[in-house]
């Protein structure tokens, strides 16, 4: 795979943010939840695996995962979903690229590819029941529809800006 230098800065670009959303704790807004916490820290992922591909956005979200550690220290948990969340933005994307919905339905599916992933992962570890009040689904309707909605209507019109400053459209 031949690496341009385009996708070099968008990708340090998106690295970048991703370490400063994590380190300030500015991507992880507190929430009096369960989870504790809602995350902004998937938008940089989706829009690497959109943007860049499937590749960048696995890395993009591994950077994302070895934040999330300091909330959660089993790697089985907090690192697999996290790598998905960019190449799914990204194939969903692809597959649906002629259609005017691929990009909002691209950055819910990787937003919900976080949760999913992420809550499927911590109850078949036995950190969280799959039902009730603190349960994976309790914090899926919470917080995982809202951080989806919001990946949607914040994803579009940025890939928008950067493949028309880019030239790409």
């Amino acid at each position: 795979m031949k690496v341009k230098t385009e996708q070099i800065a968008v990708s340090g670009v998106l690295a970048a943010l991703t370490v400063v959303l994590g380190a300030t704790g500015v991507g992880f807004v507190p929430l009096p939840t369960p989870a504790g916490a809602a995350t902004l820290m998937h938008i940089p992922v989706i829009l690497a695996g959109i943007l860049e591909g499937s590749g960048i956005g696995s890395m993009v979200g591994l950077i994302f995962g070895l934040f999330t550690l300091r909330f959660m220290g089993d790697w089985r948990v907090v690192i697999p979903a996290r790598l998905l969340i960019g190449p799914v933005s990204y194939w969903v994307y692809v597959a649906l690229k002629k259609k005017p919905w691929s990009l909002p339905l691209a950055a819910a599916a990787g937003s919900i590819t976080n949760t999913v992933g992420t809550l499927a992962l911590a109850v078949t570890f036995g950190y969280i029941p799959l039902a009730g009040k603190t349960g994976a689904i309790s914090i899926a309707v919470m917080q995982g529809v809202p951080e989806a909605i919001v990946s949607a209507l914040l994803i579009p019109p940025i890939v928008m800006a950067v493949n028309k400053a880019m030239h790409r459209v």
